[in-house]
């Protein structure tokens, strides 16, 4: 993105007018990259046209122009990035051998409340809520009767734990698929409890249907009826409703999205402030919008960390200067503006709940932003380039060099 970035200043183009002359149009997916990766959808154009009218682009470029008129340091950064994740298809991601699928086990009681053991293990993001909805939805029940377990091995399925934003796209489509199996042994049940054909049951909305009758039985009452062997009369029909599935991915998922940085910095001290922040993602379709939120927050906190902050910084003898929190930078919520955040979707096409995964986009589209936006406010002093931290010193040393 610095790159691009200094692509545009040399052609004299506005940074993000050299973008949307490059980025891919939604008639070229799925797009297969120059590195062997197959980008299966995405609309890119208007991710990023959304965040410039989130923002104010235009506006902002008149605000600059304004500022540099009395002498200001304002900058405007932007960063447009596509990832590979949902850890991954056995083609591309062995690791030691290892198949790269996940599982899941779904039980459901007799009294209808569904357990569901998977093996993608919370780290704070909302697992408990966001699988207990996939359940609670697709059966038709209340999300309070449905219990997500994780996190102990002599309970879960196989699988390859939660990173790369894999844990919905992979753990949660093998949610979905034993899901599939509970639903059609459902209908079987079903079927004989209303006497009718398997193949005219539908379920819909917590229901089993036979078609276009009105005679129905509930979710709850199909579960009881699964553990009372007498009722199947010697039917070739296995008592109990228990499912397990596995997950083996075909593709990435490949999420997308736009920043916007714009700050100011004191040219008498080096500090840097931003004032405004807008970011656009392409998640594909979201389960729960507010956890979503929550994770770019996250992201976008340690993103501008690193950015402006954070750094190791060690002696001539080797010895680590910067080892506790007392002289590590960590970023506080002073440090930030509110967040300008919204998505567009394009659903991914190869997992049945089309999810791309959140997990590092703020952290991903956040640093490269804000060092452009840093360079494009010293840019008229005739700095070119500028490593990570833009702490005030490092800024401040910047500033007095170019004037020299």
């Amino acid at each position: 993105e610095r790159i691009v970035d200094r692509l545009a200043a040399e052609l004299e183009m506005d940074p993000a007018e050299l973008r949307l002359k490059n980025l891919l149009r939604p008639e070229q997916f799925p797009y297969m990259s120059p590195t062997g990766w197959e980008y299966d959808s995405g609309d890119y154009e208007k991710t990023m046209r959304v965040a410039m009218d989130i923002a104010g682009y235009d506006e902002l470029r008149k605000e600059q122009a304004e500022k540099r008129a009395r002498g200001e340091l304002m900058g405007i950064g932007i960063s447009f990035f596509t990832e590979g994740v949902g850890a991954g298809p056995r083609k591309h991601m062995d690791i030691l051998g290892l198949s790269m699928n996940d599982g899941a086990d779904l039980r459901v009681h007799p009294s209808g409340k569904a357990v569901v053991s998977i093996s993608a293990q919370t780290q704070g993001q909302g697992h408990e809520t966001t699988f207990a909805q996939i359940v609670a939805g697709r059966l038709g029940i209340d999300i309070a009767n449905v219990e997500v377990v994780h996190g102990d091995t002599g309970r879960i399925p196989f699988g390859m734990g939660t990173y790369g934003s894999r844990s919905l796209s992979v753990g949660g489509t093998a949610i979905v698929k034993a899901l599939d199996k509970v639903i059609a042994k459902g209908k079987k049940i079903a079927a004989h409890l209303l006497e009718a054909a398997e193949g005219d049951i539908e379920f819909k909305d917590g229901k089993f249907t036979v078609k276009g009758t009105d005679k129905s039985i509930d979710f709850g009452s199909v579960a009881t009826n699964a553990y009372l062997a007498h009722k199947f009369n010697g039917q070739e029909l296995e008592p109990g409703l228990k499912e397990s599935a596995f997950w083996d991915p075909k593709n990435f998922t490949y999420p997308a999205g736009v920043h916007i940085c714009e700050l100011e910095i004191d040219p008498e001290t080096g500090v840097v402030t931003i004032d405004r922040w807008t970011a656009v993602d392409d998640f594909g379709k979201l389960i729960n919008p507010m956890i979503v939120e929550g994770q770019v927050h996250g992201g976008l906190a340690q993103g501008i960390g690193q950015a402006l902050l954070e750094g190791t910084v060690y002696d001539k003898s080797g010895q680590l200067v910067t080892a506790s929190f007392m002289d590590y930078a960590m970023p506080r919520a002073d440090d930030f503006p509110m967040f300008n955040i919204d998505t567009i979707c394009t659903p991914c096409s190869h997992n049945p709940l089309g999810t791309k995964g959140c997990g590092e986009a703020g952290a991903i589209g956040s640093p490269p932003a804000v060092i452009n936006a840093v360079l494009d406010a010293l840019r008229d002093l005739g700095v070119k380039d500028f490593d990570m931290p833009a702490s005030p010193h490092r800024v401040w040393e910047a500033i007095q060099k170019a004037k020299s």
